[in-house]
């Protein structure tokens, strides 16, 4: 038994790419529920359970399951962040990066996520300086291999979902069309199967085209490497992900090495598919929103949460005696468990960094290159966060003079936002008149008080003056003093024996 999180035992066990698809393949298998759907007259509404829940999922019962919503006066509030922030974008992600990733872990609205996703991920900028390109991608005919791996795979995608029930509706054909154009926009990646719910949740929330920029960003910027033929990028994140779990849950590592459950036995599904065929989709959503601003670590955050919960307790390791027992008690994790701002709050207290998964990336990427030589993958191209995503445009924009700046998305702002936002600028100039105005009364009233006081009796000025003594002779009575008078005292008012002048 290996004794470390990668071992050359263990890569000869999960190396080739073709073991790594027929994993997936697997996984997706599961998952396929097209027998289910019933007849055409059901797909057409006639059957009773067409009601769907607020996402759009087909079942949904009169009373809506899970969690009370926040108030709706909380919500308008949120919006109402979310839309000042939003049309000052630049500003925002250029000096208040921290309060977008504080406002993105409370959850952004549902009705905001259509805004938000595509500039927290590049995909809007991306979109804008490339205007026309993707009603361009969308008429090229596409390979035609492509588009029949892609066409087999269209009604896996979210099969009791409203948009997506009927082969010509607009949801799959839109699904189509975006994943034909990423195999003419990247021959080489070609097409792989889990981009097929990634884009599906994009298309439940914002038009083709920019679902379209989104899935690039995604799969450019933030997961690089992961939708390639090779998926060494899969690889390597297994890897890291069980030398962060050895430390995170020691107890569940344990367990999985004893059994010889590998990485890719389970991680493929979670990370490639971001968590959308395993979690309920409240929880995908909120863990979209999270992962769209602080990038990669989020899903290693949110995989280490699964097997905690499901194998974090000698208790819940009772039942679980081999590889079987042991994914299935990873894929039966309890709903309650589940619940979006219970799990969020435990994938935020996971004590893992960016310069964490760094460190073990470059450490297992060390050991995989002396298994295999021939391992390409280096992790340098994958963005942390939104940040350096913004930063990494920017500097694109900055480098590129020649095309100037694409202009900043425009954004109707919708008039309660603006009123507000008139209603504080007069709020403020009123204030501002009548601290002028109170301040103008305080100097005229004193100024009249001033003149009211009467005058003081001035002191003399002595300061800086020589003082002058000058001695009077005394005379003789023969000189007219008279006789022998002696000088009387000194009266007020009178000139003194010794006169002093100034």
């Amino acid at each position: 038994m290996a004794s470390g999180p990668m071992s050359s035992a263990d890569s000869s066990s999960l190396s080739t790419p073709e073991e790594l698809l027929d994993t997936f393949d697997s996984a997706l298998g599961r998952h396929d529920d097209s027998s289910s759907l019933g007849s055409d007259s059901e797909l057409n509404g006639a059957a009773p359970y067409r009601q769907t829940d607020r996402y759009g999922f087909l079942g949904a019962s009169g009373a809506q399951d899970g969690p009370a919503q926040p108030p709706v006066e909380l919500v308008r509030h949120r919006e109402n962040r979310w839309l000042e922030m939003t049309s000052h974008w630049e500003k925002a992600m250029a000096r208040r990066y921290k309060k977008v990733k504080v406002l993105c872990r409370k959850g952004i609205p549902s009705s905001m996520r259509a805004r938000c996703w595509p500039l927290l991920c590049g995909g809007q900028a991306s979109m804008t300086r490339n205007q026309g390109k993707y009603k361009e991608l969308e008429q090229s005919p596409g390979d035609p291999q492509w588009l029949e791996t892609i066409e087999k795979d269209i009604h896996r995608q979210f099969p009791f979902h409203e948009m997506f029930l009927s082969p010509e509706g607009h949801g799959q054909r839109g699904l189509l069309q975006l994943l034909k154009a990423y195999t003419v926009y990247r021959p080489r990646e070609g097409y792989c199967q889990a981009q097929g719910p990634v884009a599906a949740v994009l298309l439940m929330h914002m038009p083709a085209e920019q679902a379209f920029w989104c899935l690039v960003q995604i799969s450019e910027r933030y997961l690089p490497g992961y939708y390639s033929p090779e998926m060494e990028a899969v690889l390597l994140d297994g890897e890291v992900f069980v030398a962060l779990l050895r430390r995170v849950c020691p107890k569940a590592y344990k367990h999985l090495q004893k059994h010889d459950v590998g990485p890719l036995l389970y991680v493929t599904e979670w990370f490639l598919c971001l968590y959308s065929r395993t979690l309920p989709f409240p929880t995908v959503l909120r863990i979209w929103d999270a992962f769209l601003s602080e990038g990669v670590k989020v899903l290693f955050r949110v995989g280490l949460v699964l097997v905690r919960l499901a194998l974090g307790s000698s208790e819940k390791l009772r039942d679980c005696t081999g590889v079987v027992e042991t994914l299935e008690k990873l894929r039966s994790i309890p709903a309650r468990l589940l619940q979006e701002d219970t799990f969020m709050a435990e994938v935020y207290d996971v004590a893992v960094s960016d310069r964490d998964v760094e460190r073990e990336c470059q450490s297992q990427l060390a050991k995989l290159c002396k298994v295999r030589p021939d391992f390409r993958y280096r992790p340098e191209r994958r963005l942390p966060n939104a940040k350096a995503v913004f930063d990494a445009q920017q500097l694109e924009d900055a480098q590129q003079p020649e095309k100037g700046k694409h202009p900043a998305p425009t954004f109707l702002i919708p008039e309660i936002v603006e009123r507000r936002k008139e209603q504080r600028r007069q709020e403020q100039e009123r204030h501002q008149q009548e601290e002028v105005r109170r301040r103008q009364e305080e100097a005229a009233a004193e100024k009249q008080t001033r003149k009211k006081k009467p005058p003081g009796r001035k002191k003399p000025d002595t300061r800086g003056k020589t003082f002058h003594m000058a001695q009077h002779p005394m005379l003789s009575p023969a000189q007219g003093g008279g006789k022998g008078e002696e000088p009387g005292p000194a009266k007020r008012n009178s000139a003194p024996y010794l006169e002093t002048y100034f």
